[in-house]
């Protein structure tokens, strides 16, 4: 054989084979988000990523991932040359020949080791930058429009969203990548392969026919019949995959919500129903799991038992003829080489069919996620505005899930300096008054007008401290500055009585399990007077305070914020005294507004 036209045969064969694999795979997306659930799903999660519009680099990129599993394929079919050759030199007994094709293999063994480094480098980054894009992505779509807490307002809602953007988008990225060049390289290598086939095949004659080109023929045939079989056992993992997904996540949420209300949890002496509840979602973790374990079984069972008989298949074919002096040694290793090559192409789907089944489910996972982000953001919402100064409500209705009216056209008016205390008997609406006003009650219409610079604070009674530092829970919502002032954080640690903490602000710590509810809430008051905003909503955010500090933080309030505007929710008589207006919700959407000045 003639290496150095093999080399050009070569460069050529890569050029026309990059062409229509790019043709190729232009009209099978276009086809398959035309006319199947998961295309459609598929280019909704990640057409963003290649398009052109956005950038240019991963078509680029995907480009030189397709040249490279189309340069293995072409590596493959030259080794499948090299194996005739050295076999035949070995049984012509050509020495030359022998040592002249071993320098051959050492040339071709390192560009195919270079090749496979490169190509493993290359799909790496491109995996990782692509997954940075869609986690980004996600994370934006859950956070903006407050998606993440609008979403609790559905009917129907995704579960464990958090899985599905740290786990699920990792699994869909490598998948697929690992199927997309899997497809290329089976369809390219079935093409070519074939050819080496054909060229290699002879008559067979079965019951008295004569079937030319048999071993083509036959190793179609062979797979055909055990991609039925396969399909047949492997498609109920489709589902079982999608609910592993699940189970383990709802499994993994409720020992997270055991760490998180330990201490309810401790005071109530509930360990027994926790465990209980633990048994009985790992218990469906692993039930879900045996029945994988035994689907799997019958699934790789058949691959295996396929996998195995074509080994010894193409020689039991070609063996009559080998023995007849018709091929050589050489011609008949590189058939049942090209054998394997064929069988594995056109059994590629066969034998990723347990990875499809669990691709699917994450397809299935993340457009459910996006789902639930596209129907938060269609739910109503009172209209919003930000102009002048003064904070007013126009024509407010809020009516809880369920349609029973909480509040019927609320109007009112605080001008810079003004408080409203927010009254009423428990479960009339109160926190939802303040929800619907925030713009997160999706069961409310009418207008809120808050001032220009939407600079307000909303304090609920049990505040949020983020991870991180001291200084960033009192900074929160605003990252800290890169010069924080110091002496000005510790004089107002002073002022809501948190001043031993003043040497710990710069410590990373559990915050919320260490400083107790109330601390929490002084905390809290400490964020008004950072940020000094213009309108403050309180929550029943002085609840866990005794009434001398609840008395010293709102006099705090008043004398440090003399222009803020406050409103309250709370139910202590004492804090009347810091409100210039109370209203008072009665139930069925009635209500009064007085005057306490």
């Amino acid at each position: 054989m003639d290496w150095h036209h093999q080399l050009l045969d070569s460069a050529i064969w890569l050029g026309k084979a990059f062409i229509i694999s790019w043709l190729a795979v232009a009209c099978l997306a276009a086809l398959l988000g035309k006319f199947t659930d998961w295309g459609r799903q598929f280019l909704r999660v990640t057409w963003a990523w290649f398009s052109p519009a956005r950038s240019l680099w991963p078509l680029a990129i995907l480009s030189l991932l397709i040249l490279m599993t189309l340069f293995s394929v072409r590596m493959e079919i030259l080794f499948t040359f090299w194996n005739n050759g050295i076999y035949t030199a070995m049984q012509d007994f050509n020495a030359a020949t022998f040592w002249s094709l071993l320098a051959v293999f050492c040339v071709l063994a390192a560009i195919h080791v270079t090749r496979a480094l490169t190509n493993f480098y290359i799909s790496q980054a491109f995996q990782i930058h692509w997954r940075v894009w869609l986690t980004e992505t996600l994370m934006s779509r859950w956070l903006d429009k407050q998606a993440y807490y609008r979403s609790q307002h559905l009917p129907s809602r995704t579960d464990n969203p958090d899985q599905r953007i740290q786990q699920d988008v990792a699994s869909f990225i490598s998948t697929s990548l690992a199927l997309f060049l899997g497809l290329i390289s089976a369809v390219v290598s079935l093409f070519s392969f074939t050819l080496i086939l054909w060229a290699l095949s002879g008559t067979l004659t079965v019951f008295g026919v004569a079937i030319p080109r048999a071993m083509t023929f036959l190793v179609y045939v062979y797979v055909l019949i055990a991609t039925v079989f396969a399909v047949k056992l492997g498609r109920p993992l489709i589902k079982l995959n999608f609910l592993n997904e699940k189970l383990n996540a709802d499994f993994r949420y409720a020992l997270i919500r055991l760490r998180e209300y330990g201490e309810n949890i401790a005071f109530f002496r509930g360990e027994a129903v926790e465990h209980r509840t633990l048994l009985k979602r790992f218990s469906s973790v692993i039930g879900n799991t045996w029945a994988i374990v035994f689907r799997s079984l019958k699934f790789q069972g058949f691959n295996l038992g396929v996998d195995q008989l074509a080994v010894v298949f193409p020689m039991v074919v070609q063996a009559p003829r080998f023995f007849s002096k018709q091929i050589t040694l050489g011609d008949l290793m590189q058939t049942a080489q090209a054998f394997g090559q064929v069988q594995d192409s056109l059994s590629f789907f066969r034998t990723s069919y347990d990875e499809f089944a669990s691709y699917r489910a994450v397809v299935n996972r993340l457009t459910g996620f996006l789902d639930t982000v596209d129907a938060a953001d269609q739910l109503t919402m009172p209209q919003i505005t930000h102009q002048g100064e003064d904070f007013a409500v126009e024509s407010l209705n809020v009516n809880s899930p369920t349609g029973v009216t909480l509040t019927a056209n609320l109007d009112l008016t605080l001008a810079p300096g003004a408080a409203l205390l927010v009254r009423g008997p428990s479960g009339v609406g109160k926190t939802t008054l303040l929800r619907a006003i925030a713009g997160l009650w999706p069961y409310a219409s009418g207008n809120i007008i808050y001032p220009a610079g939407q600079q307000s604070l909303f304090l609920p009674q049990k505040p949020y401290l983020p991870l991180g530092t001291l200084r960033s829970a009192l900074y929160y919502p605003l990252a800290e500055p890169a010069q924080a002032d110091d002496d000005a954080v510790r004089a107002i640690l002073e002022q809501i009585q948190l001043g031993h903490l003043a040497t710990q602000l710069d410590v990373e710590n559990e915050w919320t399990n260490i400083l107790s509810l109330g601390e929490q809430q002084r905390l809290a008051m400490g964020r008004v007077l950072l940020h000094r905003p213009q309108l403050v909503f309180l929550d029943e955010a002085s609840s866990a305070m005794d009434e001398g500090l609840e008395h010293a933080m709102y006099s705090l309030l008043r004398k440090e914020l003399p222009q803020v505007m406050l409103v309250s929710v709370g139910h202590r008589s004492s804090l009347a005294a810091f409100h210039s207006s109370e209203l008072n919700l009665q139930g069925a959407g009635a209500w009064r507004l007085d005057s306490l000045s």
